[in-house]
């Protein structure tokens, strides 16, 4: 099969997106930044976007000339999609033009194709993508070693490793024949650490233009797959409009799906059912299924006793199922039959947590590792079969608690990639929570986690809006950068040197652009020194003038340059005067 080009129904609307406009899209690139691409030598066709962040030059002084010394571009890893790209055209009604023209049945899968030696168009996309390899004239390259907790991070991202990497299982490049719209990107833990944003409506809030226009936002923000978690009315429609527009992999639980089909009623459910909306979602291109497989008949008595029950969505809808029917899961029945759907469109499996922790009283309980242990036989199953797989994981995990997390998956799984909600590391901080889970986000995907799944502000409060996608998927950028510099991986310092150099220079709009969120940056510092001068100021209003650290550093730097220069010179002169020997005789009586 080949994905072809679909145009997309604006008669779906419903009444909510009535006269909306569909052009109200934040579009264009970042302040100071640029989209440019790398190309592969071989491969014209293959084109990886590049956030390129311009730079003002340093200012030095020389006695009492000031030198002008340029400073060259940052680039960033960017997942955007065209929707930075000035000299895009965007459509969403004709939805984005096609980025992998070479998308087709190959008659294997990644994992196969991998397998068998072959480094598919894109491997070739991703290793470009995840070197990033900075500009000639870049110099910042300093790197402190990481600790990887074992693992053995590459001095360098190439094809072969990619391909090396999705044969053995660690990696997953989720990319279904159909969403021809992709860029692809992977998922391991050799890897950069990826983020997933969450985005659907519900029946109590439900439009198809807030939802696509949530999916602009989340990219532009750096989410590196989306989830459609829709479970409200138009399903069908709006995640149509959501994958012909996005640039990134796509993900559903597709239950959700067969769940309204059924009238909500989980006791009515069928394999038939499931079957036909695994189709009908493989068909219009969703790139990763989370299929709660692992949620057995004989785990529920484990969940008895737990302070929030069973949390999942999914979990609860398959749990209630099997005790209505006194029978086992239908997805662990009929997982072969899964795979075989899987496999025709190249979908990756994300295998659910359905009894994860809700609190953090429950974790690391019976019932959570119980499941996880199925769910790495799912996995071997699953590799027989050809099909890319990654673990889903908690939850709610007190800190001290995390690492058993990684340890278990890793040996449970055969270090299949693992993707964990957080960890929310308390569960006191309603209307933060976004923080409390970053926390243990940095901390597990410093241990070996490959994708960490963003929580926002409103969680267990309500449907995020536009305003709390921007801060969940920044805090959770912030938490995955912060464990690739701790795990060493190879580039990820590049930045922070960036920023710092600016930082000490007083270069403002610099730090500003480098930044995650430039805006933001921007607007505190102008709350209290809007003037353009003070963009060029040697200080901020939290130090004033006379007390900012770094510019008395720099006056103490050109103290001691002056400091050392004449010492020297009176070294110079003493050798001089001694006449120039390098070897002078001891001292009578002097030590040996």
């Amino acid at each position: 099969m080949t994905a072809t080009t679909r145009h997309l129904d604006r008669q779906a609307f419903g009444p909510k997106d009535a006269g909306r406009d569909l052009a109200g899209l934040t579009l264009g690139p970042f302040p100071g930044s640029r989209k440019v691409y790398l190309t592969h030598p071989q491969r014209p066709e293959i084109r990886v976007p590049v956030r390129a962040i311009s730079q003002s030059p340093t200012l030095e002084q020389v006695g009492t000339l000031t030198r002008s010394v340029p400073n060259p571009d940052v680039y960033v890893y960017d997942a955007s999609g065209p929707y930075t790209d000035p000299a895009a055209q965007i459509d969403l009604e004709r939805g984005l033009p096609p980025v992998r023209s070479w998308a087709r049945a190959r008659g294997k899968t990644q994992m196969q194709a991998a397998r068998s030696g072959e480094i598919t168009p894109e491997m070739e996309f991703v290793a470009l993508r995840e070197a990033m390899r900075q500009p000639p004239e870049f110099t910042l390259s300093h790197q402190h070693p990481g600790f990887s907790h074992g693992f053995r991070m590459p001095q360098e991202i190439t094809p072969e490793y990619v391909r090396a990497e999705v044969a053995r299982g660690r990696a997953v490049i989720p990319a279904n024949v159909m969403h021809a719209e992709l860029e692809p990107m992977i998922i391991g833990r050799g890897f950069r650490v990826k983020v997933n944003a969450n985005i659907g409506n519900s029946v109590v809030r439900a439009s198809i233009v807030d939802e696509v226009e949530k999916l602009v936002w989340a990219t532009r923000w750096g989410a590196d797959t989306v989830m459609d978690l829709s479970t409200g009315p138009q399903i069908h429609q709006t995640r149509e409009w959501i994958i012909r527009n996005s640039p990134v992999p796509i993900g559903t639980v597709p239950i959700y799906q067969a769940l309204e089909k059924v009238g909500g009623v989980a006791e009515e459910l069928s394999w038939d059912v499931f079957r036909d909306t695994l189709i009908e979602q493989a068909e219009q291109g969703v790139d990763y299924f989370t299929i709660h497989a692992g949620v057995r008949l004989a785990h529920l008595p484990l969940t008895a006793r737990r302070r929030t029950g069973i949390v999942s969505r999914g979990g609860s809808i398959l749990a209630r199922w099997c005790l209505a029917h006194h029978r086992e899961n239908f997805l662990h029945t009929h997982f072969r039959d899964i795979c075989e759907i899987m496999r025709e469109y190249d979908i990756t499996f994300s295998l659910g947590d359905g009894l994860r922790p809700g609190s953090i009283e429950d974790a690391n309980d019976a019932a959570q590792f119980a499941e996880l242990g199925t769910l790495g036989e799912l996995t071997r199953v699953a590799w027989e079969e050809g099909i890319q797989t990654m673990i889903e994981g908690p939850g709610h995990v007190p800190l001290h608690l995390i690492a058993e997390n990684m340890t278990r998956e890793l040996e449970a799984c055969l270090e299949a990639p693992f993707y964990t909600l957080g960890p929310l590391t308390t569960d006191i901080a309603p209307g933060y929570d976004h923080i409390t889970s970053a926390i243990g986000a940095a901390q597990i995907a410093w241990h070996g986690t490959a994708m960490l799944c963003y929580v926002t502000p409103k969680e267990h409060l309500g449907l995020p809006d536009r305003n709390d996608v921007r801060e969940g998927v920044v805090t959770y950028k912030l938490a995955a950068h912060a464990a690739d510099l701790a795990k060493g991986f190879p580039g990820a310092q590049v930045r922070d040197n960036a920023v710092s150099k600016a930082r000490f220079e007083f270069r403002w709009n610099d730090q500003f652009n480098l930044g995650l969120d430039p805006e933001k940056a921007r607007s505190f510092h102008d709350e209290t020194l809007p003037a353009e001068a003070a963009k060029t100021a040697h200080f901020c209003s939290m130090c004033g003038p006379q007390f900012c650290s770094m510019k008395l550093s720099q006056d103490l730097a050109g103290d001691l340059r002056a400091f050392m220069e004449e010492g020297l010179a009176e070294k110079a002169q003493e050798f001089r005067a001694g006449g120039s020997e390098l070897y002078v005789p001891a001292e009578a009586g002097a030590d040996d």
